[in-house]
């Protein structure tokens, strides 16, 4: 046998010996044939349900509560008093109201990822939605604007555990059904996002709308309650879904007992598991066999296993069985472009998303006189809510196929262009509109064509999410990545309902660009994001043969 590479060979002959490795380097050269296991590694891995099911109604939390005070957040500033009477103030103080949720998720983010890394994912998760769920009921009954800000504080604060999903999901699914796992994470966000502004806007007012709540004082002094009742009752059934059937998914490290799982270096020799036996040298040239590892338990139950040996047998598994991964989850093993980019390219596309959701309730409960289209807070729930299932059907059901189709670059480049396009129709709209004096059929005709172009850009959200779990360094690490960028995306979002709002409300006071400036400068923001798309990796690393 000169193809086997132990040295010296011509000593087992002397000593007539045959080396046991050549019969298993022979027997392992009779296995399955090598085409068998690579058909073996496509073939796609079924998702685990019951877990993607409870996962993703945990996902539910952070659209539902983001979003459901969209619809009436206008309204309910005015009531308030802070604007004085003046409406076109009131995207300033709204847009504090809505970027205060996001400014917490920010600072909050990162810490629950990283304390996810070290306590599990789940108490971080389930810690997380028992908060929600007090804070959403804390703004129900809020009737001042200071109390409305801080109950929104605490309702992003304790949602910046939403992060340690996509961990999760990246732990429950391999390089061979990632793709459409990650698909399902978008249409919750679209689900919720659709979810959300139609509770707001339907269950708002109760009092003025159903006979049944006219009576009632209770509904006359909090006519916001309702709808946030009901998304508290979401996240405290999502709570009790956790609690009974998440598993945990992060990988718990090794930890040795003497008594039942202690590892110690056990030669092969049967004989020197007997105390007083010595372990014969090697003779000549023969090969000096290496030791096993094996279980105490297992091997040799009744020897007591000293510190020293202990200590000998940790040093020899950490030398002879080094991990796969890195075990470094610091924030300097993240900071490398690989993972950089996909982060850089989710802030661009939280930003001009959150600038969407901002503008359609804003634009569209403004008068038309002043440029918008003077709809009610039930109309604009109603459509949100079309557009947001729409959306979600796209994804779901066409992701898969585009993805394998096109690639997670040119499919994410494409869909975020779409951006360009929802912003753009904005002052057409308002042209339109003004010209008619009334919401015409032409401008249902571009606002149907606007929900279009959003529902496209829905496919974003799935590429994005891929980019970011592949760029982790190693398992380990995904946490804190997911973490990194869900406070990267939480910082844009906190920044981008006062910047929208702001902006629409300098454009109308002081007619900028004909009342339109706000977005023409989203119309920048956009082009500027595709530009950065071109730096996302054109491969992924499971692609290329990397972690899986």
């Amino acid at each position: 046998m000169a193809d086997v590479r132990y040295p010296p060979p011509e000593n087992h002959a002397d000593h007539g010996q045959e080396d046991p490795r050549e019969g298993e380097r022979a027997a392992g050269s009779s296995s399955s044939p090598a085409p068998v296991e690579e058909v073996q590694e496509l073939k796609e891995t079924p998702l685990p349900k019951l877990q993607l099911f409870i996962l993703l109604y945990l996902q539910l939390a952070e659209p539902i509560t983001s979003t459901v005070i969209y619809p009436f957040v206008n309204q309910l500033v005015r009531q308030t008093g802070i604007t004085g009477g003046d409406e076109r103030k009131t995207g300033y103080f709204a847009g504090l109201i809505e970027s205060c949720f996001y400014a917490t998720e920010a600072i909050c983010v990162l810490q629950w990822g990283r304390a996810s890394d070290r306590i599990g994912r789940k108490p971080v998760l389930l810690g997380g939605l028992l908060g929600l769920t007090l804070s959403m009921i804390g703004f129900g009954v809020s009737r001042q604007y200071w109390a409305l800000v801080l109950s929104r504080c605490a309702e992003g604060a304790l949602n910046g555990n939403i992060g340690v999903t996509k961990s999760m999901m990246a732990e429950i699914t391999d390089h061979t059904n990632r793709a459409r796992g990650f698909a399902f994470l978008p249409m919750i966000w679209s689900l919720g996002s659709t979810i959300g502004p139609v509770i707001g806007g339907v269950f708002a007012r109760p009092a003025d709308r159903w006979p049944g709540f006219r009576g009632s004082v209770f509904w006359q002094t909090y006519p916001y309650f309702l709808p946030c009742i009901i998304v508290a009752c979401m996240s405290l059934s999502a709570f009790t879904f956790a609690l009974l059937g998440l598993k945990e998914t992060l990988p718990r490290s090794p930890r040795f007992k003497v008594e039942t799982t202690e590892v110690v270096s056990i030669p092969r020799d049967p004989e020197t598991l007997s105390p007083e036996a010595e372990r014969p040298e090697p003779t000549g040239g023969a090969i000096a066999e290496e030791p096993r590892l094996l279980p105490i338990a297992a091997s040799h139950p009744t020897r007591d296993v000293s510190k020293d040996e202990k200590r000998e047998a940790l040093t020899e598994i950490q030398a002879v069985n080094p991990p796969d991964d890195d075990a470094r989850t610091g924030l300097r093993t993240i900071m490398v472009p690989r993972v950089l980019y996909p982060i850089l390219n989710y802030g661009f596309l939280a930003l001009t998303d959150q600038s969407v959701i901002v503008l359609v309730p804003l634009m569209y409960s403004t008068s038309i006189d002043l440029g918008g289209l003077g709809f009610s807070s039930f109309t604009i729930g109603i459509i949100q809510g079309v557009g947001g299932c729409v959306g979600g059907a796209i994804q779901i059901f066409t992701f898969p196929y585009m993805h394998r189709k096109f690639g997670s670059k040119k499919l994410y480049g494409c869909s975020y262009a779409m951006y360009f396009v929802i912003f753009a129709l904005f002052p057409l709209i308002s042209v339109v509109t003004k010209r008619a004096g009334r919401v015409s059929g032409a401008a249902w005709a571009l606002v149907v064509l606007q929900w279009v172009a959003y529902a496209a850009s829905c496919l974003t959200w799935g590429c994005i999410f891929i980019y970011i779990s592949d760029a982790a360094p190693n398992q380990k690490a995904l946490g804190i990545t997911n973490g990194l960028a869900q406070t990267t995306a939480s910082t844009v979002r906190a920044i981008a309902p006062s910047l929208t709002s702001s902006l629409f409300s300098a454009t109308l006071e002081r007619r900028l660009a004909g009342g339109t400036l706000v977005y023409w400068i989203l119309c920048g923001i956009t082009v500027v994001g595709t530009v950065s798309s071109y730096w996302l990796p054109a491969k992924l690393r499971t692609e290329l043969g990397g972690r899986t």
